[in-house]
């Protein structure tokens, strides 16, 4: 199974020398996730629980204001039975969908890539606003919403693991 764990480059600079991703949360590709995008095609699902955890990154961004202003999401193959199903219901909280538990750290030397945002000024000031955003948005404001999809026009840029120190630097 592919997940996808949320971070940011501080906690990927905190991963890196240690080799292994400590998050517990992260995004697959679930059954509700599945319902709820209403597709067959696994590709297009994938890339559903990636912008979900890029959207998860923008809360742990809110939560580390000394962190660079960039979402980034590890992608890791994991076998099935490294995952938990999350506790909450993903049919009625959205901010859920897709959400699963770890049950150990991550290696990350079994990423399949890290996903990140551009150093783009452009990029890193929608980032910021979205980061702002989050909190409200998940409480339902619309404004805030908007704002938090404004950072979601931006694409992620894909890093082979071999890439993470040039990313870090």
């Amino acid at each position: 199974m592919r997940v996808y764990v949320p971070t940011t480059l501080n906690g990927l600079a905190a991963a890196y020398p240690g080799g292994a991703l400590d998050e517990s949360a992260a995004y697959a590709v679930t059954p509700a996730l599945r319902e709820w995008y209403v597709s067959d095609d696994l590709e297009e699902l994938e890339y559903a629980a990636l912008n979900r955890a890029a959207q998860s990154s923008l809360r742990l961004l809110a939560a580390d204001p000394a962190a660079p202003r960039r979402r980034v999401v590890v992608a890791v193959d994991v076998a099935d039975s490294a995952v938990t199903p999350f506790a909450g219901d993903e049919y009625q909280d959205q901010a859920s969908l897709g959400r699963i538990l770890l049950k150990g750290p991550l290696p990350l030397a079994k990423a399949a890539a890290v996903h990140a945002d551009t150093a783009d000024a452009d990029v890193v000031t929608d980032v910021t606003a979205a980061a702002e955003a989050i909190t409200a948005a998940d409480k339902g404001d619309d404004d805030a919403q908007f704002t938090v999809d404004g950072a979601e026009d931006h694409e992620l840029l894909w890093f082979a693991t071999q890439e993470i120190p040039g990313l870090l630097a």
